[in-house]
């Protein structure tokens, strides 16, 4: 390359420079014996570099911030070190290829880049045999894109970033910088405004309400968890799964945000005692506003830094998984906040979001919909499942509103909707990204769990790609939540009019693989806590509260159970406060406690009540036709034991109450939420009356009652 003349370096930055400023800065041969380095220092008067460890003066060419020094041919990238405008002395971003190649461009144009986590953001690596950071963003219509952070005092002059053409993306490699390093890439658009932008695919961002993103590396920590994944590759979705739901900033007992590896000792501990399988964490994706819970997320690749840094919350998962705990993440690839640092019209452009806001804007969350028809766009959501997965070692991912995802009038009123090509409702990007999503998972993580949160009878969710499915593996029954919450709310004099709203469960409970949730979402925004919702006075509270759970225990379908509901909280949810752990000085919530403790490990010990949870054999009727009394009875049967579950709806005790059972042998009480160190009244079967094929039984009131059948063969 030949020297240009002062006057064209003064705007060098306004011409074919912009996209590709590696052509024009750093090492460039002159001729046979003569190289030329040529920095880029605006506003400097002098600009000194090391050449082969003696420091000498570049030369000044014009006004514009250009530095010229001549060495000879033989002079290579390593043989050189530029001051950075932080005041490192390190060697020349500019004299280095690009670290986006072309496999990674086609790839991602079609969608399929899987490790797109490694290639685009700000990954530490060791590159041309130097250390530092390499930094890579999408924005295809931006004019101009710059790097600026701590290292160059966020002046956006400094260092312009390289176009890689038809990909859209635009790199730089900045040598001797690593973690902490907080940055955001500058955009100049089209029509010449300057955007400041987080990161999209960063690991790390400050603590709201400050967003930079900040570079980390989530290759450091060393796993101990190899015990938890083989076990887990091994296992089956025939297994008990009881997950205790959980916002990290409110179930602690201390002022403040706790450090992920603070809680994971007390949280571990607790679920241990409490015999809940798993977790499931509410979003921990980086989001602007604590009160969305984590919902609406700026930051899909960073972990939330209110409880620490990424290394602390891989240390979170590897503690809870060396002490038999799954965790599962809410992952919200429905929508995203219009905050002008993230997403929204990234390069000036809708670039993550469809355009028209038929399609584009979510009216019931005010927020941006994912524009799923894009290639680059499902790829990014896609990655981000696979890098929890990945780099967090997640069990499982439940898959946040996915009804506003698969239907395109979602909460929209007739004209504010586009039909799809067929002029249907449904969102065909939308159907066949998530189908994409669960196929990928599935092949590259066997036994993870995809969960949907879908709140239609929108068919096949969980059956398999090849049947035309879905393919996730379970599916929240918010059916069921909804119409047991309605029954448990109506006062019991009331419930001999309402057992539909009971028994129409199982006529679809095994349509798909079902998981039964007691969320969040029931214990906010005035609708009560769970004790709260309950009719009549303090003890037919706790014990309609204890029937609900028990209930939800003995019905088909894993469970999900959120946290607070085990004390008997009084309050609503509230995600600036700790739960009231105070409750437990008192006995009716101790004992509240105590069962629910006891209740897991009773599911969790008795294969009748999960080895088929989606088999039609696993469950039958015995009476489901007692409006009368309120009571239902049914049998769970496993591989080898059967057991008989009776529920009684109302406050009536009956001394003998006669199941028709046919020809039972033996028969025993395994278990009753009745009990008095539950806060029951302690009416239990201590022996039972075997007669005509029907059995006498004690039935306590507005308790559950668990039997252990042997029949006659």
């Amino acid at each position: 390359m030949t020297t240009y003349p002062p006057v064209q370096y003064i705007n060098w930055q306004s011409g074919v420079y912009s996209h590709d400023p590696h052509s024009f800065l750093g090492l460039h041969t002159v001729n046979d014996k003569e190289k030329v380095i040529r920095l880029w220092r605006p506003g400097a008067e002098k600009v000194y570099l090391e050449v082969k460890g003696n420091i000498v003066l570049a030369e000044q060419m014009g006004v514009g911030g250009v530095f010229e020094l001549k060495v000879p041919s033989s002079l290579t990238a390593l043989d050189y070190r530029v001051y950075h405008h932080s005041g490192i002395l390190e060697y020349d971003p500019y004299s280095f290829s690009p670290t986006f190649g072309e496999i990674d461009r086609h790839l991602f144009s079609k969608g399929v880049h899987y490790k797109l986590y490694e290639v685009l953001g700000a990954r530490i690596c060791c590159h041309q045999e130097c250390k530092g950071v390499k930094f890579a963003v999408w924005a295809p219509f931006a004019r101009e894109v710059s790097l600026v952070g701590d290292f160059n005092s966020w002046d956006g002059r400094v260092n312009p970033m390289r176009s890689m053409g038809s990909s859209g993306v635009w790199e730089l490699f900045i040598p001797g910088i690593g973690e902490t390093e907080k940055y955001k890439f500058e955009i100049k658009t089209q029509d010449q405004r300057r955007l400041l932008k987080a990161d999209p695919l960063g690991y790390g961002s400050e603590l709201r309400p400050f967003n930079a993103s900040v570079v980390v590396d989530v290759d450091a920590h060393i796993w101990k968890d190899s015990s938890w994944m083989e076990k887990r590759a091994k296992g089956s979705i025939n297994a008990p799964i009881n997950v205790y739901e959980v916002h990290l900033g409110s179930w602690h007992t201390k002022e403040g945000f706790p450090n992920y590896k603070e809680i994971a000792q007390a949280l571990s501990k607790y679920c241990k005692e409490m015999a809940f399988t798993h977790i499931e964490l509410m979003p921990l994706s980086e989001h602007p506003l604590d009160e969305s819970w984590g919902y609406q997320i700026s930051g899909f690749y960073a972990v939330t830094s209110r409880y620490g840094t990424p290394g602390d919350f891989q240390y979170f998962v590897d503690h809870l998984h060396q002490e038999g705990i799954g965790v599962i993440i809410d992952w919200v690839p429905a929508h995203f906040p219009a905050d002008d640092f993230a997403l929204a019209t990234f390069d000036g452009t809708c670039l993550y979001e469809h355009k028209d806001p038929k399609q584009g804007y979510h009216p019931h969350w005010n927020t941006k919909i994912f524009n799923y028809g894009r290639f680059e766009i499902s790829n990014f959501l896609l990655a981000n499942a696979l890098f929890w997965l990945d780099k967090m070692h997640i069990d499982g991912l439940r898959v946040d509103a996915v009804a506003s995802m698969l239907y395109l009038d979602y909460g929209r009123e007739d004209g504010e909707w586009i039909p799809n090509i067929y002029g249907g409702k449904e969102n065909l990007e939308a159907l066949e990204f998530l189908k994409h999503v669960n196929s990928v998972v599935h092949e590259q993580f066997p036994k993870v769990l995809m969960i949907a949160e879908e709140s239609t009878a929108f068919y096949g969710v969980t059956h398999p790609l090849e049947w035309g499915g879905l393919g996730f593996d379970l599916k929240w029954n918010m059916g069921w939540m909804n119409d047991t919450l309605t029954y448990f709310k109506t006062d019991p004099l009331f419930r001999v009019h309402d057992q539909d709203k009971l028994t129409f469960g199982l006529c679809y409970a095994f349509s798909e693989k079902f998981m039964l949730p007691l969320s969040h979402d029931e214990v906010v925004h005035g609708k009560a806590s769970l004790l709260s919702k309950m009719p009549g006075d303090i003890w037919q509270k706790f014990a309609n509260l204890r029937l609900l759970y028990s209930y939800m225990i003995c019905q088909p379908g894993k469970k999900l159970f959120f946290m607070g509901g085990e004390i008997a909280q009084w309050s609503e949810w509230n995600c600036k406060t700790s739960l009231d752990w105070n409750l437990l000085d008192y006995p009716l919530h101790y004992g509240m406690q105590r069962m629910v403790k006891e209740l897991n490990i009773f599911y969790q010990t008795h294969p009748s009540l999960w080895e088929k949870d989606f088999d039609f054999e696993g469950f039958s009727w015995v009476d489901c036709s007692d409006r009368k009394n309120s009571i239902l009875s049914y049998l769970r049967k496993g591989e080898s034991k059967v057991l008989l579950c009776v529920h009684n709806f109302t406050a009536a005790y009956f001394e003998r109450y006669e199941i028709k059972l046919g020809n039972v042998s033996k028969l025993g009480e395994v278990f009753s939420t009745d009990r008095e160190e539950y806060g029951g009244s302690g009416k239990l079967n201590g022996s039972i009356i075997l007669q005509n094929h029907s059995v006498i039984l004690q039935i306590a009131p507005l308790a559950t009652m668990i039997f252990e059948v042997t029949f006659a063969p």
